[in-house]
Order: C-alpha cells, then sequence, then structure tokens
C-alpha cells in the first residue's frame, strides 16, 4: 500500500460495536499506518550508503560475464557463517570482482545497479564516457541480484568496459546501504569512503566529484599513472 494510500484508507466499521470502540479502533489504526508510513519514508531517507571516512565493506563477487557461480562473499575473518569460509578479501581471481583488490590499485568509483532500470544503465553510461579521463580510477559496478542473462546482454549491448560483478542475493547491496538505483560510491585509494551519489546525477557533477577524488587521494599519497 502507497503512503497516500494509507493516509485515506477508510476502515468499515464493523457492526455492534460502540461508537468509544469505533473511535478508539480508528484511531488505533491510523497510528499503526503512520508508523509503517514513516518508517518507510524514514528508512528510504537514511540509508544513503556507507558513510563518509568508513572503509568500503569487503567483498568478492563472480564476475557477471564469468562462468563463476556463487553467492557473495562478505567474510572479515575465517569460517564466517553465512559470510563466507575465507576473508573476502582473499578471494581474487580472473572471474571476480573484489573491492579490496580495486582499492590497492587506486581511488575506486563503485556503481550499484538493477537491470532492467533505464536510469541505472544510463548512469554506468556515463561512468564509461568519463573512464578515459580519469586513468587510475578502478571504475567497476555491482548488479544487484535480478537475471544474469539479462545482465550480461546489457554490459555486452552497452559497451561497458569496467568489471561488473553478481550480487545474486542481494547481500553487497545491504552492506553498501543501497535503497536506491543508481549509487555511486566513490572511495580514496586504500578504500575510505569519500562520498556517495545517490540518484541520477548529470556528467558535469560526476566529472566535478570524480576530480575531488583523484585529488584528495594525491593529498593522501596516491600516484596518479604518468600523463594522467
Amino acid at each position: 500500500m502507497s503512503a497516500g494510500g494509507a493516509r485515506h484508507a477508510r476502515v468499515p466499521r464493523p457492526p455492534g460495536t460502540t461508537r468509544y470502540l469505533w473511535f478508539v479502533g480508528v484511531a488505533l489504526f491510523l497510528l499503526i499506518a503512520y508508523a509503517t508510513v514513516n518508517t518507510l519514508t524514514t528508512e528510504h531517507a537514511s540509508s544513503t550508503g556507507v558513510p563518509p571516512d568508513h572503509p568500503l565493506p569487503p567483498f568478492a563477487v563472480p564476475l557477471a560475464l564469468s562462468n563463476l557461480q556463487g553467492d557473495a562473499n562478505v567474510a572479515t575473518a575465517d569460517n564466517q557463517p553465512n559470510a563466507g569460509p575465507r576473508p573476502a578479501c582473499e578471494v581474487r581471481g580472473p572471474r571476480i570482482l573484489n573491492v579490496c583488490q580495486l582499492a590497492e590499485r587506486g581511488p575506486v568509483a563503485l556503481a550499484f545497479l538493477a537491470t532492467r532500470g533505464a536510469q541505472c544503465e544510463a548512469a554506468l553510461d556515463r561512468l564509461q564516457a568519463v573512464r578515459s579521463s580519469f586513468p587510475g580510477v578502478q571504475f567497476a559496478a555491482v548488479a544487484i541480484r535480478g537475471d544474469r542473462g539479462d545482465l550480461r546482454a546489457a554490459i555486452r549491448g552497452h559497451g561497458w568496459r569496467f568489471p561488473v560483478g553478481y550480487d545474486s542475493d542481494g547481500v553487497v547491496a545491504n552492506l553498501y546501504g543501497v535503497a536506491v538505483c543508481p549509487q555511486i560510491t566513490l572511495a580514496y585509494t586504500g578504500g575510505i569512503v569519500r562520498t556517495n551519489l545517490i540518484g541520477e546525477i548529470s556528467m558535469a557533477r560526476l566529472r566535478a566529484e570524480l576530480r575531488r577524488l583523484v585529488s584528495g587521494s594525491v593529498q593522501r599519497g596516491w600516484h596518479p599513472p604518468r600523463g594522467a
């Protein structure tokens, strides 16, 4: 039920009830409806990604275009039930997207998308368009659930040249506080979050935010590739 529906819902008066009981029942219903709507809207508004100055939560997921199957590894130690048998940062290979590995190489621009989401795909198109202007920045994306075949078709159809991981059960999206799509998390080299770009943004703002990311990473000791 939508928020508007909750506010304007009409509750039929049960037969045989007194006017007082009817009033109490309506008041209780409205209180529950308000609490539900308030919780949903508050949660949506507060889900703004990993807070700035916090480290990127570690994860390793299969690359969408690979033949590797399996859920995300988000473990931070050995043998963590429902997270992974070994720390996610150690799970690497040519078929894996590992955020720890990205952060070791340089600043990170990590996008989240849902397949068949026009705004999400447009955000990745913009990342692809600016990617060559920011050498050394590690561009990547994580697709949240959805059909892997559709995701592969989107990657090939749009020509995205950065790695795209597949979060089959949505656990990475939960760790990163993804409430709306698109969301782009920017982190300095070493994996400390600078900011989260949530919702559709212009190309001009994207470039400006990436320049700030590069500048901040240089101040933290990162050396861009020669000629950058």
